[in-house]
């Protein structure tokens, strides 16, 4: 996972800060997802990878690696312990490939 297909231009990316610094955000995002999602200029497997946690294909893509740790977090669990340790194993589920780990 290195910086060869980083896309710059993917607005997950800014979809990913605006979690990480809004709670209310991330209160929205929870209950109401695809409202949130439609906010933001996604391509359509943009859009796709997001909904399905397909953290292999947003990689792929362009996303940024150190943001798909934070993105797992935010999604799955973003407390210490039990939580991280779900984040992280989906992850790494979805990274070996073993496609949607909602």
């Amino acid at each position: 996972m290195g910086l060869e297909k980083f896309n710059p231009s993917l607005a997950t990316h800014d979809l990913i800060q605006d979690l990480k610094w809004s709670p209310e955000l991330r209160e929205e995002f929870a209950a109401d997802e695809a409202a949130v999602l439609d906010r933001y200029a996604l391509r359509k497997d943009e859009r796709r990878a997001i909904e399905t946690r397909n953290f292999l294909a947003l990689y792929d893509i362009g996303l940024h690696p150190y943001l798909g740790g934070q993105f797992a977090r935010l999604i799955f669990g973003n407390e210490a312990g039990k939580g991280a340790t779900v984040a992280v194993n989906k992850l790494v589920e979805s990274l070996q490939g073993k496609g949607s780990v909602a």
